[in-house]
């Protein structure tokens, strides 16, 4: 059984143990701790199948269970929860929404919530737009910021989302706590998409101030390499998008190619000091970008450059020792 089946298997089995905690009086309440439990030991790596599991699950209990709709076979009203997030009707995740359901109670049921930006109901994403800066507010900022490294990388991809939408996400990562765990989540993750997180994060101004610490103490060389040259460039480049672009209408040939954006700094690091920095880091990935930089600037390094361009000459990596090569060869040749 793959860990997918696993997971949808013990969500299920938590699902069907919900109408067992409805006291036979009536449905004053609704204990859904058994699936809290398991959700806060998935990894959300699949969240579109989790929801789609819960979703399923949800509307088996609320349809055949005597525990909700003791005298008829329709289904009857019942207090709202964060399961009805995933509830089948929009009315219905779009009242869960603007319901006082307070702080979310694991990252599942955030992403959950956050992923309704998204929603195939428009009074839906409304509802997401207007509540979830609130709900982010006040929940923990650990699930959050697990939910947004989790979410940033993909999002471009979310096809139902507008600019306003991601202007909401982007609010939250200004709040002082989720900012907070997203620099620390940046500074110790050694795998994954960090380095996308980190360039989406970019479209705000948030983490303008932290950009020098990350490119000196972040585990993961990508991210660092990244850091530099938004750092050595003086601005954030970033992927809003993807636009179509035909190569040969005649046989139905194109491609895809993203929509870049970017945005100045609202800092100046020392570009010389951070280029020396750069270039005798422990990582081949930066000391390219440093590399990369210093052929742009040559005139401008006077001779600095030649000492840079001699310490990339000499680098154990075979790659930029021969970039280091090309440069000195093109700083000898006659003007």
């Amino acid at each position: 059984m793959s860990h997918q089946q696993s997971h949808e298997k013990e969500l299920l089995s938590a699902i069907r143990q919900i109408p067992k905690t409805i006291p036979q009086t009536g449905t004053s309440s609704i204990n859904i701790s058994i699936l809290l439990t398991v959700t806060s030991n998935l990894p959300l790596t699949n969240l579109e199948s989790i929801e789609r599991t819960i979703r399923r699950g949800y509307y088996q209990i609320l349809k055949t269970s005597t525990a909700f709709h003791p005298s008829t076979s329709k289904i009857a009203y019942h207090p709202l929860t964060w399961l009805d997030l995933c509830h089948e009707n929009g009315f219905q995740r779009e009242k869960a929404l603007r319901a006082p359901l307070g702080p979310a109670p694991n990252a599942i049921f955030f992403a959950i919530a956050m992923r309704r930006l998204n929603d195939w109901a428009p009074k839906v994403r409304e509802a997401a737009r207007e509540r979830l800066p609130t709900i982010s507010e006040n929940t923990n900022p650990e699930f959050v910021a697990d939910v947004l490294c989790a979410t940033l990388p993909h999002w471009v991809s979310w096809g139902r989302i507008e600019e306003d939408d991601r202007q909401v996400l982007l609010s939250i990562v200004s709040i002082k706590k989720v900012a907070e765990s997203l620099k620390t989540r940046i500074l110790s993750t050694t795998s994954g998409p960090t380095a996308s997180v980190l360039t989406q994060l970019g479209r705000r101004d948030v983490f303008d101030c932290h950009l020098e610490e990350i490119a000196k103490k972040a585990l993961q060389p990508s991210v660092r390499a990244k850091a530099y040259r938004c750092l050595l460039e003086g601005k954030v480049t970033w992927c809003s998008g993807r636009e179509w672009q035909w190569i040969d209408q005649r046989y139905r040939k194109g491609r895809f190619n993203p929509i870049l954006c970017n945005r100045a700094l609202t800092i100046e690091a020392p570009f010389l000091e951070t280029l020396q920095s750069a270039s005798i880091d422990r990582s081949p990935i930066v000391r390219r970008v440093a590399g990369e930089i210093l052929i742009r600037n040559l005139g401008r390094l006077g001779d600095a450059a030649l000492i840079l361009a001699e310490q990339l000459a000499s680098d154990s990596s075979p790659s930029l020792a021969e970039r280091g090569r090309f440069i000195l060869c093109e700083m000898i040749k006659p003007a």
